[in-house]
């Protein structure tokens, strides 16, 4: 079986980058022959994978043509060679198969305008490549040759399905993949100690990590924010970076955190600071369903994140984290000190890990591999007794090539 994965760029610390190269080992894995079409893909310190790399880097000025002269360099390209499938984790109109990790940027949108003042909101109202996005991703949805879409979760699945006219049945729910013998509680061992020496954190103190490049999304104001309100002793590891850092690092200040606060900006090996902290805390606007999570619950950290991630497909309040609503500082300072006090409890601590690794058995890269492969088939008709998604729980079908126009700045 001959795949084509288009992703413009690697960035190490990006999560649909690290999807990609899981799902490339895990497709290798079952003896599929793997390309990549980007404009370029440099994975640092990553095991070598079975795989061609096609590059296509058309010259471009400005984000709205950089993506759309990708996409149609991209349609060009695949005409010419004999893919049996073509995926994308791009908005490209015309191709075969959208995994919608970025999720759906009009609802990102609506949310990020919700937690904006005047002036910021003007700004993303005039911003012409929002505008290109939300009509290129109507184009790609309601494209007669998508012929399936990858929904990394019920967030993203719901969303596709209220905003487009699309058949339910092209929508399939496979989760991410993560590694779990890479990513495991043992790590503490090999990483706790010499991390927090490196950070000045001590040995007993309560440490929480956010983790992601893009600080705005991801929510680190209210991270910060919640902070000032817990005690001294809990630390915060900031893991990622964003053009704006300087911002976060002045809010950080201005509350007196400068102590509690650690900015390590981008890692390509994020397993040190998770073995280095007790909790992960993701208080995003939006997001699909962050890799770091699953990372974090399979070593054994509890989440708290809030209710606009698709993470809620595996966070379990009380259990394995928290959730708290999106966009409300004082509702995650609630979270963060129910988690505390469950931390400080007798035997809190290994309850909430084991409950956190149990809760991503089944989210292993073999079961991402099993479950893509069962769509390809299914999708080529070739013999295949499991549905799509088949290998991983609760995946399921959601519901029984031209490039894009030219951008506009309208509707």
């Amino acid at each position: 079986m001959k795949i084509a994965l288009v992703r413009a760029r690697y960035n190490p610390s990006g999560g649909a980058e690290r999807f990609a190269e899981r799902a490339l080992i895990a497709l290798a894995d079952q003896d599929a022959l793997v390309s990549v079409i980007a404009r370029s893909w440099k994975p640092e310190g990553a095991a070598p994978i079975r795989c061609a790399l096609v590059t296509c880097d058309p010259f471009y000025l400005g984000s709205v043509w950089r993506d759309w002269g990708f996409a149609r360099a991209v349609v060009r390209l695949v005409r010419g060679m004999h893919f049996d499938l073509v995926q994308s984790h791009e908005r490209i109109p015309g191709l075969a198969i959208y995994r919608a990790g970025d999720g759906v940027h009009a609802s990102w949108l609506a949310r990020r305008r919700a937690a904006l003042g005047l002036r910021a909101r003007l700004g993303v109202l005039f911003n012409p490549h929002h505008w290109y996005l939300v009509r290129v991703e109507r184009l790609l949805f309601e494209h007669p040759d998508l012929r399936a879409v990858i929904c990394n979760s019920s967030l993203v699945a719901r969303e596709i399905a209220e905003r487009f006219q699309i058949d339910p049945a092209k929508l399939h729910r496979i989760p991410n993949g993560v590694d779990l013998e890479r990513f495991h509680p043992r790590v503490g061992a090999l990483h706790r100690v010499r991390t927090r020496a490196l950070l000045d954190i001590g040995a007993d103190a309560p440490v929480l990590l956010f983790m992601g490049s893009g600080f705005e999304r991801k929510g680190l104001a209210y991270a910060l924010d919640a902070l000032a309100r817990l005690p001294a002793a809990v630390h915060l590891v900031v893991v990622g970076d964003d053009k704006r850092r300087a911002r976060y690092t002045a809010q950080a200040r201005r509350l007196g955190l400068t102590a509690r606060v650690h900015f390590v900006g981008e890692q390509a090996d994020p397993l040190p600071f998770l073995a280095g902290a007790d909790a992960l805390v993701l208080p995003t606007l939006y997001d699909p369903f962050p890799n770091a999570v699953l990372e974090a619950l399979a070593c054994g950290l509890p989440v708290i994140t809030s209710d606009a991630c698709g993470a809620l497909d595996v966070v379990q309040a009380g259990t394995n984290g928290w959730i708290h609503r999106s966009a409300d500082s004082a509702d995650l300072t609630e979270k963060l000190r129910l988690w505390l006090d469950r931390w400080q409890e007798p035997g809190g601590r290994a309850a909430l890990g084991e409950s956190a690794r149990l809760s991503v058995a089944g989210h292993g890269t073999e079961a991402l591999g099993a479950a893509l492969m069962a769509l390809y088939r299914g999708l080529l008709g070739a013999p295949e007794s499991a549905g799509a998604g088949a290998g991983v729980p609760g995946d399921a079908r959601i519901g029984a090539s031209a490039a894009p126009a030219a951008p506009s700045p309208r509707r």
